[in-house]
């Protein structure tokens, strides 16, 4: 079973790296398709890879990966132990913020990628990937505030490299961060009640089609 759990998600980055749906893969080296741990119990969404992750092919390996690797330390993890990913798996142009169309194109491998892991956290980092869960939301209202829906949580954070850019916001995105524990322990005690008979289940989290407008964090 995990063979063709693992099979299934290297099946989506082959698709990935040969696919031309939108224009973002002109002029990019590498594709992004995501990397980490298949069995993860936290799922990592950023925006989209910048300049070191299109020449790497992989997700956070600049400064901003460093910092999330510092993050991750603080709750006694890694990145070998996460899966981290963006909702669109190539770099855009001058890191310019991802478009409406180049999203919806890189949606069902985002899809695939979410229903072969089964995160019990999916952490968005930064507002497109926000706009998923939590349409018309605002990061500055809402990061660190999870909602919980279909026998998962997703918990809204500011993107790294925002954080890098003004970092009097270090401090709340590390309190922030470090609630991602704390969330998955209400997951698992969610999931247990959910296995007793009449206990529904509550509906999926949206997934607006126009995801709110946002400046370039990169």
């Amino acid at each position: 079973m995990t063979e063709d759990r693992a099979a299934a998600l290297a099946a989506i980055a082959a698709e990935v790296r040969i696919c031309k749906a939108c224009r973002l893969y002109e002029g990019t080296t590498n594709a992004v398709p995501g990397a980490g741990d298949l069995n993860a119990e936290i799922m990592f969404i950023g925006e989209g890879p910048g300049f070191n992750e299109d020449k790497k092919g992989l997700p956070f390996v600049g400064r901003s990966g460093d910092y999330l690797e510092k993050l991750l330390k603080i709750i006694n993890l890694d990145r070998k132990t996460v899966f981290i990913t963006n909702v669109v798996k190539h770099r855009p142009p001058e890191n310019r913020d991802p478009l409406p169309d180049e999203m919806a194109a890189c949606k069902p491998y985002l899809d695939h990628q979410i229903e072969i892991i089964n995160p019990l956290v999916i952490v968005t980092l930064g507002r497109f990937s926000m706009g998923r869960y939590f349409p018309g939301g605002k990061i500055t209202q809402i990061h660190g505030q999870p909602k919980y829906a279909d026998g998962r949580a997703y918990l809204p954070l500011f993107h790294p490299a925002a954080v890098l850019r003004n970092p009097t916001l270090e401090p709340q995105m590390e309190a922030d961060f470090k609630r991602i524990l704390e969330v998955i322990a209400e997951v698992k005690s969610q999931r247990t009640k959910n296995t007793k008979p009449d206990n529904k289940t509550e509906p999926p989290p949206s997934d607006p089609s126009t995801p709110p407008k946002q400046l370039s964090l990169f």
